[in-house]
């Protein structure tokens, strides 16, 4: 059987056409699939920037009194959204007195309004409505007084705080920072967004994440 030479070029031509369209289909595919990234992506910032600005913030860690949840240089998310503190939060507060020059502090919480807290210096305990609570967070004892005289009943509307680094931690022992009063407290810390780096030690990106 014979076929004409006009008849395999059209065939060759349909091919190629068919071939044409599959390739301007998948690229058309492609560039609907990169739009759609590109809008999640461009969504996810808009909404993280409006969590920032409405919710929370970020904040930088200066000093040691948190060690070793938090180091030095550590940067950190807060959020303050219907927030109420809690026993164990970590939280960040505008101290009142003038030593501190209105820089926030971040510290822990101890006890909330209404509990009774007392200190026992000697055997590193500390003693909230009469139980001795946990603290395996805390870099050292507790032993400094700082001017701390207990058992002491928390103040309505305010909180008892003090550094997990219990011997180099400005805090609520000491009278210049007192029982917090929640009205100064900015927020709750979250997360760990950028680890610091302090005395030529290098990021440790393994304590990016929740903080506890």
């Amino acid at each position: 059987m014979m076929h004409e030479p006009g008849s395999n070029e059209n065939n060759s031509e349909l091919i190629k056409e068919i071939i044409n369209a599959n390739m301007v289909e998948k690229a058309r595919k492609a560039r609907m699939e990169l739009y759609d990234w590109i809008q999640c992506i461009v969504t996810a910032l808009i909404c993280g920037i409006l969590i920032f600005v409405f919710i929370g913030r970020t904040i930088g860690v200066d000093g040691s009194s948190m060690e070793r949840t938090l180091l030095n240089n550590d940067r950190v998310i807060m959020l303050n959204l219907f927030y109420t503190p809690k026993n164990g939060d970590i939280i960040v507060f505008k101290p009142t007195h003038e030593r501190f020059h209105n820089v926030p502090l971040v510290k822990r919480v101890i006890a909330t309004e209404g509990q009774t807290l007392d200190i026992d210096f000697a055997n590193n305990e500390i003693i909230v409505d009469g139980v001795v609570i946990s603290e395996p967070y805390i870099r050292s004892i507790t032993t400094s007084k700082y001017g701390f005289e207990g058992p002491i009943t928390i103040k309505p509307g305010h909180v008892f705080v003090m550094g997990d680094n219990r011997s180099g931690s400005t805090d609520s022992r000491d009278v210049d920072v007192g029982q917090v009063d929640t009205r100064y407290i900015l927020g709750k810390v979250h997360f760990i967004l950028i680890p610091g780096e302090s005395f030529g030690s290098p990021r440790d990106w393994n304590r990016f994440g929740f903080v506890h």
